[in-house]
């Protein structure tokens, strides 16, 4: 059985046992539960179901495991040839780490 729920704008298929990266939650605290309750399809068992836009009474039980967890560093280079212009600049995202514990549809 797994769902497709929207979290902080994104769209994750979520399954029990599974764990998310979805962009970092302030207010959740390591250890703590949240539940999502913005679940656009469920799947048990062969059988779909698709929410318009929303399926009611479905939702997502997570589990904080890491408030925050930092992604990989990407670079960002820019140059304009034979004019001297180089500029580098870093990025790491900010993430917070989800176990999923069960999927309520």
């Amino acid at each position: 059985m797994y769902a497709i729920v929207e979290i902080n704008g994104q769209q994750f298929k979520a399954e029990a046992g599974k764990k998310l990266f979805v962009h970092h939650m302030q207010e959740a605290e390591n250890g703590s539960t949240v539940e999502f309750d913005k679940v656009l399809l469920v799947d048990k068992d062969g059988t779909v179901t698709v929410g318009l836009p929303t399926i009611e009474g479905a939702k997502i039980v997570c589990e904080v495991v890491s408030n925050l967890v930092k992604g990989d560093k990407v670079i960002v280079f820019h140059k304009k040839r034979r004019k001297g212009y180089r500029k580098r600049n870093g990025h790491r995202q900010q993430f917070t780490e989800l176990k999923i514990t069960e999927v309520v549809a």
